[in-house]
């Protein structure tokens, strides 16, 4: 069986079980329509720009980074909770992985695309323009956030997850730059290889 296929079967998994009773219908639609929005843009792009299988294993792990956001929502993840509880922490931290995941794993994507495309190949400027990309895709979310939350009242609560911390919004982005930065310095030649395969 083809990578591929096998993923593509992981991700159907995980979003079938994701929508198993989860809290509730509408904060599960807003935590996982970004995965299946990808899922549907990377089925149609496939032909045109296949990805490598490092830059899809990982669109796999976010989705299920989100699949578990929506079913819990991100402020009630059971093993959060539970560190929460251990570490006295204030509140549950679940939301930090996801918007770490949402600066890692689009690194890995726009970084790709910058190489392949040859619109930069390599340096300092590939490393900005990738953690550009990524804090950009970050502050859309956060505006995204917030003109749902806007629109559709209390509703919106969970799907925000604040958790009455003030500052949740600015941290939010600092973990999506940390994720890039992680990435740039952590997989770049992995990744690298990654590429030169294709």
């Amino acid at each position: 069986m083809k990578t591929n296929t096998i993923l593509v079967v992981l991700f159907i998994i995980g979003l079938t079980a994701s929508a198993i009773n989860p809290h509730d219908y509408f904060t599960w639609i807003l935590e996982v329509f970004p995965a299946i929005l990808g899922f549907i843009f990377l089925v149609f792009t496939h032909k045109r720009f296949k990805l490598t299988n490092l830059a899809y294993s990982f669109l796999l792990i976010h989705s299920y980074i989100l699949f578990i956001g929506g079913h819990y929502t991100y402020a009630e993840v059971p093993l959060y909770n539970l560190i929460k509880e251990i570490f006295h922490q204030s509140r549950n931290n679940y939301d930090k992985v996801g918007h770490f995941a949402q600066g890692f794993i689009p690194a890995i994507v726009a970084r790709e695309f910058y190489i392949r495309k040859s619109i930069i190949k390599h340096g300092f400027w590939l490393s900005f323009l990738t953690l550009c990309t990524c804090a950009t895709i970050s502050v859309f979310y956060e505006f995204l956030e917030w003109f749902i939350a806007e629109a559709s009242g209390q509703s919106a609560e969970a799907f925000l997850g604040t958790q009455g911390y003030v500052w949740d919004t600015q941290s939010d982005m600092l973990f999506a730059c940390i994720g890039a930065i992680s990435m740039i310095l952590f997989l770049s030649k992995i990744h690298d290889k990654a590429i030169s395969k294709i």
